[in-house]
């Protein structure tokens, strides 16, 4: 029998790590295509619907958020199953999620789009938490942060090709085609993913080092006890809770200002505002891994040092850039804060990993998925749309200018957050085997 140190040092045999990785971000990267595309077809599908920037917000947030974060549980409770194949479980969640990303091209009236945007959000619950888990089996802990962050990439890079090709297609050839575009891949990965992809549960041990005589599975009020124990993992939970209501508040809001406020095309903002913000993105997430890693490794309270300095100096640098009466400085401004926001990814989800038991790990990334997307997918595009309706009266085509004027400044609230997280962090990290 294999012990644990043979365990930790022995190479994962089957699909060796980095085609792990790389598949995995492929995945990562139709997941948010399909989950984004909607932000830059949102004015196109408002004319031609003719809905109000609070159904805008529903369409775009909450419709996919509640079944997301809810079904996110009792999924991740089923991946932490030692018998589960994740890899099923991800092929499964892709085609469904893809195949309901194409139904929202037929959609007819409002009710019928919030029901496709809905079936997205029940395929996409399965994702995350599954491929987290997988990741942390199949890399070494000194690495985590980094393959997390890698994993993160297909964040940036699935809303940069969202925003791009759905603004191209929607300018040559209406919103519903973009729609039909977007979900076919997907569809066509799940079907290979099984054959590509092998369980590391039905090869080997996980290269965690977790002995063979670990319980199989840890009772779920055990696992939710064990995650409320952690002060560090509450802070962490909470800073990346109001980070996401940000971001997914500006990202929506912000695509919709470019084409209300600066007059750009859906195309023109998609393929400026996305590759700007999709590569600052990506340099964020990398770099944020990075950092972890090498700071990390002397103190682990430095994990999280960088997203919480990043964001403190994102916040004037966003303001100014919604200020800016010039959409390109506005853009370039823009750029600049989206790098220093997205330090946050791989330290946040890596810690995730470390502040508890392998067998609640699944359970731990759901927990954080399920804060992060009810209170930022779900609240963040609804509020923000609630409040640009409620100052239009003032404020007329700039209303959603000053809702994003507070935006930029409630950075510092999630900053602040990270900064106490790692006030237990180190003390924490070492506690943990």
């Amino acid at each position: 029998m294999a012990t644990a140190t043979d365990a930790r040092s022995a190479p994962i045999v089957g699909t060796p790590p980095r085609v792990v990785l790389w598949i995995l971000l492929l995945v990562y990267i139709l997941n948010f295509l399909d989950r984004q595309i909607v932000n830059i077809l949102a004015e196109p599908i408002k004319q031609e619907l003719g809905l109000s920037d609070t159904q805008i917000g529903l369409m775009t947030g909450l419709a996919f958020a509640l079944f997301y974060t809810f079904l996110g549980i009792p999924i991740a409770r089923y991946a932490d199953n030692p018998k589960t194949s994740r890899v099923g479980l991800i092929s499964v969640s892709l085609a469904f999620w893809s195949a309901m990303t194409a139904v929202c091209g037929l959609a007819q009236n409002f009710v019928q789009l919030l029901l496709a945007r809905v079936g997205v959000g029940v395929g996409e619950a399965g994702c995350t938490p599954a491929a987290h888990s997988l990741i942390s089996d199949t890399v070494p802990p000194a690495k985590r942060s980094s393959a997390i962050a890698f994993y993160g990439l297909g964040i940036p890079i699935g809303g940069l090709v969202g925003m791009v090709m759905g603004g191209l297609l929607a300018d040559a050839y209406g919103w519903r085609v973009a729609f039909f575009v977007a979900g076919a891949p997907g569809v066509l990965l799940a079907l290979a993913l099984p054959f590509i992809l092998k369980e590391p549960r039905r090869i080997a041990g996980p290269i965690t080092g977790a002995s063979p005589a670990a319980p199989d599975r840890m009772g779920l009020k055990a696992a939710l006890a064990e995650i409320g124990r952690s002060k560090a993992l509450v802070n962490l939970i909470i800073a990346a809770s109001l980070v996401a209501f940000l971001a997914y508040g500006k990202t929506v809001w912000t695509t919709i200002f470019f084409i209300r406020t600066h007059g750009l095309s859906p195309g023109q903002t998609g393929l400026w505002l996305g590759i700007g913000v999709g590569v600052a993105t990506m340099l964020g997430t990398w770099a944020g891994g990075q950092l972890a890693d090498r700071f990390g490794g002397r103190d682990p309270r430095h994990i999280v040092t960088a997203p919480a300095i990043g964001m403190l100096v994102a916040a004037p640098i966003l303001f100014v850039g919604y200020w800016s009466q010039d959409w390109l400085l506005g853009l370039v401004l823009i750029v600049v804060a989206a790098v220093l926001n997205n330090f946050y990814y791989g330290p946040t989800f890596a810690c995730v990993q470390g502040l508890v038991a392998p067998q609640a790990r699944a359970m731990a990334t759901a927990v954080m998925l399920f804060a992060q997307n009810l209170i930022g997918l779900g609240l963040g595009p609804l509020f923000f749309g609630m409040l640009s309706d409620g100052v239009r009266p003032m404020a007329g085509e700039e209303s959603v200018r000053w809702v994003l004027f507070g935006a930029a400044w409630l950075g510092l609230i999630p900053a602040w957050f990270f900064w106490r997280a790692r006030v237990h962090l180190a003390r924490e990290m070492k506690a943990r085997p």
